[in-house]
């Protein structure tokens, strides 16, 4: 049976600038976005931290001293990936050569 993604919201990855570490703290406890990696101090003072938000949260994050730029399509990126992978069982018959970036050891 075919999955059905479409109740689900787009994740986009976006990058979330506060004019300061106070107002990223901040707004960072009251929405609590799924963050990746650690915030980057800017040369003019701005904190930058990159997140994983859906479409409507993107929007809610987006405040005064707060600017949120969008970086990717999270959700294609993922689906891109998830079609790279095969299906079946590579190793089901016993005369099979795995494929990849390894180097095959005789024992």
């Amino acid at each position: 049976m075919p999955s059905d993604d479409s109740h689900y919201d787009k994740i986009l990855r976006v990058r979330v600038t506060a004019k300061d570490a106070d107002t990223l703290r901040a707004l960072l406890r009251a929405e609590r976005p799924d963050v990746g990696g650690r915030p980057r101090t800017h040369a003019d003072g701005s904190v930058g931290i990159d997140a994983y938000v859906s479409e409507r949260k993107a929007a809610v994050l987006e405040q005064p001293g707060v600017t949120v730029t969008v970086v990717g399509d999270a959700t294609a990126v993922g689906k891109a990936r998830q079609a790279e992978v095969g299906e079946g069982d590579r190793f089901a018959d016993p005369s099979a050569v795995p494929r990849g970036l390894g180097d095959k050891v005789e024992d």
